[in-house]
C-alpha cells in the first residue's frame, strides 16, 4: 500500500519533533528509554530494567515503568509540533517487571479535540506479558516543539 503524501510529511513532523524533544529528554537518555517509532499520535519506546531501577522488592519500581508510559506518552502527544503537556493521568500495574526484562511502551491517541488529548499507553516486557496500562489526559499549550517547523506536503 503507497502512503499519501500527507501522511508521509506528518509521520516525518512526528519523527523530527521527537529527534528535538529526545536531544533535551536528559531523564529518558539517563533511563536508556530508547523510542523505536512515532507518527502522529502514536510513538513506541523501550528499556531495559538494569540493577538500578529494581525495588526492595526485587521488581522494577513502579516509578521507573510509570516515567517510561509518560514520556512515550510525552512523544506521542508532541508528534504533531503543538507544545502538549499532561494534565493528569492514572496507571495500573497488572504484572511486575523483572531484573533484565526489556520493557515496551505503545502510546495510542485515542481522542483529541480543541486542546485536550487522550492517550492510553501499554507497558509490555519481551514475552509480552501486560505489565501496565496508563492512560494520560494532555493540554495543549503555546508553542511549537521546533518553532517555525511546518508540514511540507
Amino acid at each position: 500500500m503507497v502512503e499519501n503524501s500527507a501522511a508521509v510529511a506528518q509521520k516525518k513532523l512526528a519523527e523530527t519533533c521527537s529527534a528535538i524533544l529526545y536531544e533535551r529528554d536528559y531523564a529518558a537518555q539517563m533511563l536508556g528509554i530508547v523510542l523505536d517509532e512515532v507518527g502522529p499520535g502514536y510513538a513506541r519506546m523501550h528499556m531495559n530494567v538494569r540493577k538500578d531501577m529494581v525495588n526492595g522488592h526485587d521488581i522494577c519500581h513502579g516509578g521507573i515503568i510509570f516515567t517510561l508510559a509518560d514520556t512515550t506518552f510525552a512523544y506521542s502527544c508532541n508528534s504533531r509540533n503543538l507544545v502538549t503537556v499532561a494534565s493528569g493521568c492514572s496507571i495500573d500495574f497488572v504484572n511486575p517487571g523483572q531484573l533484565g526484562d526489556c520493557l515496551t511502551a505503545v502510546a495510542h491517541e485515542r481522542s483529541l479535540s480543541g486542546r485536550t488529548g487522550i492517550y492510553d499507553i501499554t507497558v509490555t516486557n519481551q514475552n509480552d506479558t501486560v505489565i501496565a496500562h496508563f492512560r494520560g489526559r494532555s493540554h495543549r499549550i503555546q508553542g511549537q516543539v521546533v518553532p517555525g517547523l511546518e508540514i511540507e506536503l
